[in-house]
């Protein structure tokens, strides 16, 4: 697969998941949490037809599920919470870690989209 920049993939990747634009580093990938911007503000490339569809929420719940569960059921095995608090205390940092990832991991495709060159990445 032929890469599309010079931006080695590591370097665009993490870019991206810190909310600045693969290419550059420098300008916003985000508009809104997540709306990604159109161009980047500070280099000028375009980012606005990369399309990361259903890819972001699928990774959320991969890595969540991952650090949910085992968080969850260690806690389980050494306290006697309440039902009602756990499910609280686990609905809340559910909701937390699905919030906190789910930006990352769109930011995160559309760096591999970007530099990979991916169909429906770039401008017709």
């Amino acid at each position: 697969m032929e890469m599309s920049n010079q931006v080695p993939m590591k370097l665009a990747a993490r870019r991206a998941v810190l909310g600045r634009c693969p290419c550059c580093g420098e300008g916003k990938l985000f508009r809104a949490y997540l709306k990604q911007v159109e161009n980047c503000s500070v280099c000028g490339e375009s980012f606005g037809q990369i399309r990361a569809d259903d890819a972001a929420p699928w990774l959320t719940i991969i890595l969540v599920g991952h650090i949910f569960i085992p968080l969850m059921l260690l806690v389980v095995a050494f306290t006697t919470l309440p039902g009602w608090v756990s499910a609280v205390l686990w609905s809340c940092v559910f909701a937390g870690l699905s919030l906190a990832i789910l930006p990352r991991a769109k930011a995160l495709f559309i760096a591999i989209l970007w530099i990979t060159g991916a169909p429906g990445s770039k401008a017709a």
